[in-house]
């Protein structure tokens, strides 16, 4: 059997994150405004990619976190990365004192943070999925965290980034390790993912104490410009 974390978009869209879920037969993704991720089952067959590309409509971007198969001909692949996945392995989380609790108020602020860093994907409602801690000076924000993917039993670490003129204070250890701490105040384990060659991050997760749990693949495809049917799909697999 697979684990939850094996195809984590899934399980937060059929558990906890039930209530984002646009579904179309065995297809779910969040809304577009919330997160990118859309979710295939682990043996996506013809109907499945018909119904995302539905879903998706003609000539539409999908991410899928974790698809390690192939894509249908008449699809193009516009990103695929390798990227790794951490779970907690002794974190010493704790509370941090300079924290602030983030809301849809500091979305617009949020927003601009996230331009300046890339953490990754975050969109004017992704503050929705989880608990998000900021740190600001002289009233800017300068640095957050926050909670993305929500399998049962566990929770995505995501969005940390610091302001390039406030680094190497110890901002984003800070906030992950005061995120975790939230997290297992729950009753849930911490987890994250980042890009495989991204080894200033890696050694950091590593050295606050995560634990490698697998490698994976973020792919990003677009639809055909016209809408298949599940027939011309299954002949294209």
């Amino acid at each position: 059997m697979s684990h939850v974390l094996d195809n984590p978009a899934l399980a937060s869209l059929t558990g906890p994150h039930a209530h984002f879920a646009e579904r179309r037969g065995r297809v779910l993704r969040y809304p577009a405004d919330v997160s990118p991720w859309l979710a295939l089952p682990d043996d996506p067959d013809a109907g499945d990619w018909a119904d995302l590309a539905a879903l998706a409509g003609p000539g539409g971007e999908v991410a899928l976190a974790g698809f390690h198969g192939t894509v249908p001909d008449g699809w193009e692949i516009t990103f695929q990365a390798e990227g790794v996945q951490f779970v907690d392995d002794g974190l010493a989380a704790a509370p941090e004192p300079e924290a602030v609790r983030l809301g849809p108020a500091d979305v617009p602020e949020m927003l601009a943070l996230v331009e300046r860093t890339r953490p990754g994907p975050f969109l004017p409602r992704t503050v929705e999925l989880g608990t998000y801690l900021g740190v600001r000076r002289d009233g800017a924000l300068i640095a957050m965290a926050g909670e993305r993917l929500h399998p049962p039993g566990w929770t995505e670490i995501s969005a940390v980034c610091t302001d390039p003129a406030f680094r190497g204070e110890g901002l984003a250890t800070r906030l992950v390790l005061a995120a975790a701490h939230g997290i297992r105040e729950r009753g849930e384990t911490p987890f994250l993912h980042t890009a495989a060659d991204n080894t200033n991050a890696i050694r950091l997760y590593e050295s606050l104490g995560f634990r490698l749990r697998r490698r994976t693949v973020f792919l990003g495809a677009r639809t055909p410009e016209h809408r298949p049917d599940a027939q011309a799909v299954a002949a294209a697999l």
